[in-house]
């Protein structure tokens, strides 16, 4: 086998799994960083139970934005996604827009918010408040 042979197979093979890869995380079902979590766990603290719903809206300059919302119960067709003693539900309708995402709590010295790190974005707008798949 030539050397240019080798390189071509050696550099599919790496192509593979690449896409391997990628198709992996944008198939698995959206999870909770600890940051996130010991927000969520804040948040749904009190005297009444409360859960939150994560859902995607058409909104904002690129077309669609995460929305979160308080619940009391989960709804018919919800996701229920259990991670380090959260429970966060996912609308169903959102759901396959949200596949390998990470649910994320970022703060700085201007403001704290949830960011959500989607590997199926194929635009945002330019304050990242809204994104396109």
């Amino acid at each position: 086998m030539s050397a240019a042979n080798t390189a071509l197979r050696s550099a599919s093979n790496a192509l593979k799994l690449a896409g391997n890869s990628l198709a992996t995380k944008r198939s698995r079902p959206p999870r909770v960083t600890p940051a996130a979590v010991n927000r969520l766990k804040q948040l749904v603290q009190g005297p009444d139970p409360k859960l939150i719903r994560v859902g995607v809206k058409n909104k904002g300059c690129a077309g669609l934005s995460y929305a979160l919302e308080y619940t009391k119960e989960k709804g018919k067709f919800d996701e229920e996604i259990r991670q380090d003693g959260v429970t966060v539900l996912i609308d169903s309708k959102s759901l396959f827009k949200m596949f390998g995402s990470e649910m994320d709590y970022v703060e700085n010295r201007l403001s704290s918010k949830f960011v959500f790190n989607n590997p199926n974005v194929k635009e945002s707008c330019g304050c990242g408040e809204s994104f396109n798949i």
